[in-house]
């Protein structure tokens, strides 16, 4: 039981570990990853040219605001 709730404790920590807490914008996160932040697999949508260069961290992007995700692709702020 012990070891289940150090579990828990290490997950509400994930989101720090990564930063994410500071990123409320995408300025912000731009600094930090210039090209975006996604799940692994997703894809960029848009009719141009697609951002493949963004860094793929499914518990960082999950920790984001989702406003930071306006197409909803699952990718973050994504620019080339």
């Amino acid at each position: 039981m012990l070891a289940l709730a150090a579990l828990g404790a290490l997950s509400l920590v994930a989101p720090e570990a990564h930063g994410a807490t500071s990123f409320r914008n995408c300025g912000l996160l731009n600094a930090r990853y210039p090209h975006g932040v996604g799940k692994p697999g997703a894809t960029d949508k848009t009719k141009g040219e697609r951002v493949t260069s963004f860094t793929k961290d499914a518990p960082l992007y999950n920790s984001l605001p989702k406003t930071l995700d306006r197409d909803k692709d699952g990718i973050a702020c994504e620019k080339l």
